[in-house]
């Protein structure tokens, strides 16, 4: 079984926008969208839900009032200022607590307790393209590298079951947890960037991660024509560190026009981008046989 992660290491570099036509043009695989904070791919792929699952992480204290005798020994100990006193009851602010639990420990009549956080959902779904599973974290809720190790968990359990060979996923940008929950044990990191001065160094960021957890490396630069400068930088940089560059995909707005239709791009068209993205897919193809 061989995964492939596509990641980016900031956003808007049409990450998903490249992932989703890689999906239409893989065979025998599963899909999987491990940016659980900003999952989108499902908007390109259409799928339909076979599973739903909750999702719970970390823990969040509920006081019963009718135990509770407003003693104020929560309120003194809280050094997040999560826990007040509002009309002679006292109250938790869940948007400032932090989880510790240490109100529920030392409240003298057991008033506290502390319950698992609902924080999200996570689906296995079918699309016309194959398997898909992602996820959707609730706003502002943490916990997502653990999300994405249970997409990943379900994505391998399905190409196992199936007999399938390749599982292609869209990760999440920037280089948190949840970037080295997706990248651990991967075969292939494809990072897509673009020639800005973030793009530029978000890119070098990126990379040193996906290094450091051993996963070899290659980059496409998308719209590398908006600033050719800035493409010749990355490709100099590239060059000087060994790291492959696959691609370079031309601006075009045939792919903001498949984004409205709700259509990957090389499905919508079969323009220059889309051209391009194919020649991308086969190079990869010959990477992983």
């Amino acid at each position: 079984m061989k995964e492939i992660v596509i990641i980016s290491g900031k956003g808007g570099t049409g990450k998903t926008v490249i992932a989703a036509s890689f999906a239409v043009l893989a065979k025998e695989k599963v899909i999987g969208d491990c940016d659980v904070d900003a999952s989108n791919l499902y908007l390109l792929l259409h799928p339909e839900i076979k599973e739903k699952h909750d999702f719970y992480g970390g823990l969040i204290p509920s006081i019963d009032l009718e135990k509770c005798t407003n003693c104020g020994r929560c309120q003194e100990i809280c050094r997040f200022n999560a826990i007040k006193t509002i009309k002679g009851q006292t109250v938790i602010d869940l948007v400032s607590c932090e989880g510790c639990g240490l109100c529920a420990l030392v409240c003298p009549v057991k008033a506290i307790q502390m319950k698992e956080n609902h924080c999200g959902e996570w689906y296995i779904s079918e699309t016309k393209y194959g398997p898909l599973v992602y996820a959707r974290l609730g706003i502002a809720e943490e916990n997502s590298g653990k999300l994405v190790t249970l997409v990943r968990q379900n994505a391998q359990a399905i190409a196992k079951k199936n007999n399938l060979e390749l599982i292609i996923v869209d990760g999440p940008p920037g280089i948190g947890c949840p970037l080295i929950a997706t990248l651990s044990g991967a075969n292939l990191a494809v990072v897509v960037t673009e020639p800005t001065l973030s793009g530029i160094h978000d890119l070098e960021r990126v990379v040193k991660v996906a290094q450091h957890f051993g996963v070899k490396t290659v980059v496409i630069i998308n719209k590398f024509d908006i600033n050719l400068e800035n493409s010749s930088k990355i490709e100099d940089w590239c060059r000087k560190d060994n790291i492959p560059i696959i691609g370079k995909i031309h601006f075009d707005n045939i792919i903001t026009e498949a984004l409205v239709k709700g259509l990957p791009v090389v499905e919508y068209s079969d323009n220059k981008a889309a051209k391009e993205i194919k020649n991308i897919w086969q190079k990869l193809e010959d990477l992983t046989n």
